[in-house]
């Protein structure tokens, strides 16, 4: 429901400044009229822009909500108008306000949700315009929460298998830092007062010393800058297709990022298929929700092969980068005219190679991090120590 702004005037002549929620202009003169206040000025309120993202957990829950009410029989503005006064998101809860206007105001419901893309992505709307030609909205948004559910759980997978080896590396950085700053100082100073030479490995954990007390702020900087520039590489289209084919081919890491990519492009074709999307709307919706560079190219080079009269398979299997399963259990979908069925069986596969996956990291990363802190660490104590040996072997 719109927002208007307005001054009106009392009937002691003083005017007063306000906000109303009405369906109309006329609403909000008639309500005044009723206050017994003359209308001076009236406009409607800008909308306030939306900021943020909405959790998926929100969205999921807020698509269920909304597919029960739509199955029970209950009007689609009062089922939009109840979910945004009962969700806890509030940014979620503006974004119904609005789409509640939308519809109102003449707009299928996927035409209003497509303009809050901070909480409907492209295959949601997407989905919820078939359900509406279809007239099937309640199955297709049960099927949209399931996906979501399932989709979130891989991503969660994925980021939980970085956390662990990300907090270990953290608390170790600290503890180097502190040893740099605050122990090996004091090593320094006792070698200092012998005047003795010194071994390179000594002399090497010293400098290092010396750079973070002294150039700390380069170190920030370089830091800084390194990062910025990933990030502006990354943004290029040249830059983001090199680093995401090494993510890829990177040892245990790329077998865990190939394995979520074939789950998730495999999971959303076969959603966006069973729910009436046409093929090469499909492939275009899944292509930009892949979130691999790589895998992006191969399934529009896959869409064009399409439009050109071949298989879809064909052009997966030249790619590289699926398995072979994946596209031979495609070519057979595709001949049986089974495509979305065939699919989902791949999704709910590799959802178990990805937990396969993500413990195999986790195994191997923990080793890795014990030998690498124990190099780092032994070696920085061992490089004190060695001048010690020095001179003790000097004094015998």
């Amino acid at each position: 429901m719109p927002r208007f702004e307005y001054t009106a005037r009392n009937l002691q002549g003083k005017e007063t400044t306000g906000t109303m929620d009405a369906s109309s202009r006329d609403e909000v003169v008639s309500q005044l009229r009723k206050n017994r206040m003359v209308l001076v000025r009236l406009r409607e309120a800008k909308k306030a822009k939306i900021r943020g993202r909405v959790p998926t957990r929100d969205i999921v829950i807020f698509t269920r909500q909304f597919a029960t009410m739509i199955n029970a029989g209950l009007p689609l503005v009062q089922a939009l108008d109840i979910l945004a006064k009962q969700t806890d998101n509030k940014i979620l809860s503006e974004v119904a306000r609005q789409v509640v206007y939308d519809v109102e105001s003449g707009n299928t419901l996927a035409d209003a949700l497509s303009k809050h893309k901070n909480a409907f992505s492209d295959l949601f709307v997407n989905m919820v315009a078939a359900g509406e030609a279809g007239g099937i909205l309640d199955t297709i948004l049960l099927r949209l929460a399931t996906f979501l559910e399932k989709n979130d759980a891989i991503i969660r997978k994925v980021k939980g298998a970085m956390i662990y080896p990300a907090v270990i590396f953290s608390v170790a950085g600290m503890a180097i830092v502190v040893l740099l700053i605050f122990v090996i100082p004091t090593f320094q100073d006792m070698f200092n007062s012998v005047d003795m030479e010194l071994p390179l490995p000594t002399k090497i954990v010293i400098f290092m010393s010396d750079f973070l007390q002294t150039k700390w702020w380069l170190l920030i900087a370089i830091v800084a800058g390194s990062g910025y520039g990933i990030k502006w590489y990354y943004g290029t289209d040249g830059g983001k297709l090199v680093i995401d084919r090494l993510l890829l081919h990177a040892p245990v890491l790329g077998d865990l990022l190939r394995k979520s990519a074939v789950s998730r492009f495999t999971r959303t074709l076969g959603t966006l298929v069973s729910s009436g999307v046409s093929i090469l709307e499909g492939l275009e919706i899944t292509a930009r929700t892949a979130g691999n560079r790589v895998i992006h190219d191969a399934v529009m080079e896959s869409r064009s092969s399409i439009a050109g009269g071949e298989t879809i398979a064909r052009p997966l299997e030249r790619s590289g980068v699926f398995p072979p399963m994946v596209t031979s259990m495609i070519a057979v979908g595709e001949a049986t005219g089974g495509l979305d069925e065939m699919l989902t069986k791949i999704a709910d596969f590799y959802d178990d190679e990805v937990d396969t996956a993500v413990g195999s990291l986790l195994s191997l990363m923990e080793p890795i991090m014990i030998v690498v802190l124990g190099v780092i660490v032994g070696g920085m104590i061992v490089a004190m120590y060695l001048p010690i040996f020095g001179m003790i072997e000097t004094v015998q």
